[in-house]
């Protein structure tokens, strides 16, 4: 039994899919199945099968989640104590939604890195919502920014708002609205496949079927296809603001819209979460922070960031 088969087990229990453990890990499929494997050949147990309702842990797997989940907590805090002893730089992991990923982590996260440079490495990844609550309970991260984290987790974590914004929907200059929006060409950010996400939850509200959405690589990549007349782009207002100046994109009236939506920050509580978690929860509150996610750079595709979890899987 290995800490690494252990972390696998806790997050193919805790986010229902070995998909969803990989990607989370940055690893494949198979790697995760073989610590998943191992761990079971070394127990005696399968601890989870799949089923038509999805993942269900067995008895010896419901009893030994608990359990894997503090060894994998301790495990990152032992990690950080021997870092801490070596005087290295102290890790600050931190994962956001794609949309805020593409345009604000980057800034945000620099301009963060020159205040505390020598004393705080930070990584940034991206992670959808139903995931960011499960890494920063197990100590895969330290920091998530996006929507409210709901739900009971092993250990205790708190969303606080940090920034309001509005979100509506953009569309080209020669757009003319044929029928029910529900059944438009909407063109989406992965964000859109996050059933948290404030995009997901607009398709919901207008009732958008899946047939009706093309998913592209980014936020920046539908709103150009949008300017080519290609369909509607949900859009975040302050982000979307110089394409609507120079008169690329034009607003789409729909009733609701635009609607207000927060930026949460999610880390532990209070007295459990890392030093240099705690700086970048104060940094949020300052000017400079408000500023560059009011006014950050222009996207970037958020495979430019650096994963928030490095794991070596082995069997």
């Amino acid at each position: 039994m290995t800490l690494t088969q252990l972390n696998a087990f806790v997050l193919v229990a805790r986010l229902g899919s070995v998909r969803a453990a990989a990607s989370t890990l940055g690893v494949s499929e198979s790697a995760v199945s073989q610590a998943l494997t191992a761990l079971r050949q070394d127990l005696g147990d399968q601890l989870i099968t799949r089923g038509q309702g999805g993942m269900t842990l067995t008895p010896g797997g419901s009893r030994l989640l608990g359990t894997a989940s503090a060894i994998v907590v301790l495990g990152a805090e032992a990690h950080a104590a021997v870092r801490d002893a070596q005087g290295a730089a102290e890790l600050l992991r931190t994962v956001a939604t794609s949309a805020f990923a593409e345009f604000v982590a980057g800034p945000l996260m620099e301009a963060f890195s020159r205040r505390y440079a020598g004393t705080v490495e930070v990584s940034t990844g991206v992670a959808a919502s139903d995931e960011q609550a499960v890494l920063i309970s197990n100590r895969l991260a330290d920091v998530a920014i996006g929507p409210v984290v709901t739900g009971d987790q092993p250990t205790p974590v708190t969303s606080e708002p940090v920034f309001k914004y509005r979100l509506g929907v953009v569309a080209s200059r020669d757009f003319r609205p044929r029928g029910p929006a529900r059944r438009w060409r909407w063109l989406v950010d992965p964000s859109a496949t996050d059933p948290g996400s404030d995009v997901a939850n607009l398709l919901r509200r207008l009732g958008v079927p899946e047939s009706s959405v093309r998913v592209l690589p980014s936020q920046t990549a539908a709103w150009a296809a949008a300017a080519d007349g290609s369909g509607v782009a949900p859009a975040i207002e302050h982000l979307v603001s110089h394409q609507l100046r120079r008169g690329e994109l034009v607003p789409v009236n729909l009733p609701g819209l635009p609607a207000e939506e927060i930026w949460y920050v999610t880390m532990l509580e209070r007295d459990r979460r890392s030093t240099a978690a705690g700086a970048l929860r104060r940094f949020l509150g300052t000017p400079e922070a408000m500023q560059l996610m009011r006014s950050p750079a222009a996207g970037v595709p958020p495979s430019r960031f650096k994963p928030p979890v490095y794991v070596t899987i082995w069997s």
